[in-house]
């Protein structure tokens, strides 16, 4: 299977990166800075198990060439527009193209671009970063990449994805309903990211101040009517697992909104919290919570 990685960050670096290890043809769409500092330092992996490094085959929007069997896009959501257009002398007639997006936006975004047929669902959970020099360090042993059909009809087209994705060194999860993923994924990453850039801290810092696990309890249900009004069908299992995880102060949570914000760096505000107020405006529901956030990162950006 010819693969396509738009992005080489912490997530398409580290799954790109073990997707080539597992013998797949992985090409890495990569901007000027990023393509020259994998060609100078290669593709460097630092996981718990250690480090390796990979000389991976690297292309830029230019010299793109030939159509792809599979698209992954890792990019940061605010960059879509951009990439694409990168991407789209890639998109052949067969050509599957899977987000790994924050957020909901971006499928419908991807679809009117290339059509539903097109467009797969995809998540992962990974807790990764970049370092100084470029490095993909993966910080605890966790992952996992979801992916399935949006319909929940996996075809024999899904099957080649799953069978080129079991064969690398990650926890996969081939799911006939990857929307449900898809919901659950942002009922968490948007909870996490609302409360710690709200609030400037980690989810340990919150729970252990006065009426932070209140304000972690509203933001949540705020949420949670949210995306039910948009068609999510709640597993309460599966939402209580969520909260659980999130409200457990001996294990301090950072999101990635927050932890590019202390740096200084543009945020995926629109897409994260932004886009759930435009829904919720949809259905007419109150969510004051939410509104105080989305202020909160406007101003951010205003001052960036």
């Amino acid at each position: 299977m010819r693969i396509l990685m738009a992005g080489a960050g912490a997530t398409g670096g580290y799954f790109g990166g073990r997707l080539a290890q597992a013998g797949q043809d992985v090409t890495f769409l990569v901007r000027e800075r990023r393509y020259q500092q994998l060609r100078e330092h290669g593709l460097v992996l630092n996981t718990p198990q250690g480090t390796e490094t990979l000389q991976p085959q690297l292309a830029q929007a230019s010299t793109l060439t030939g159509h792809y069997d599979l698209i992954i896009v890792t990019v940061k959501s605010f960059g879509l527009a951009q990439v694409m257009d990168d991407i789209a002398p890639a998109v052949g007639p067969e050509t599957l193209i899977m987000p790994i997006l924050n957020g909901m936006r971006h499928i419908a975004t991807l679809q009117q671009r290339f059509g539903e047929d097109k467009v797969i669902g995809g998540l992962c959970k990974i807790n990764a970063t970049l370092g100084d020099n470029g490095e993909v360090i993966q910080m605890t042993p966790l992952h996992q990449i979801y992916y399935g059909a949006l319909d929940g009809h996996n075809d024999e087209r899904l099957q080649r994805v799953d069978a080129a994705l079991r064969g690398a060194r990650v926890d996969t999860r081939f799911s006939d309903n990857i929307m449900d993923e898809l919901w659950e994924k942002w009922l968490l990453l948007s909870t996490l990211g609302a409360v710690c850039c709200l609030a400037r801290g980690d989810t340990r810092q919150i729970l252990t101040s006065r009426g932070g696990e209140a304000l972690l309890q509203a933001v949540f249900a705020e949420i949670l009517s949210v995306i039910t009004a948009e068609g999510y069908q709640p597993r309460p299992a599966a939402t209580a697992r969520i909260y659980e995880l999130l409200n457990n102060p001996a294990t301090p949570m950072t999101s990635s909104m927050y932890r590019d914000l202390t740096q200084g760096y543009d945020i995926e505000a629109d897409q994260v919290i932004g886009d759930l107020l435009l829904r919720a405006k949809r259905h007419s529901l109150v969510t004051p919570l939410l509104n105080a956030v989305d202020v909160n990162l406007q101003v951010y950006l205003q001052q960036r």
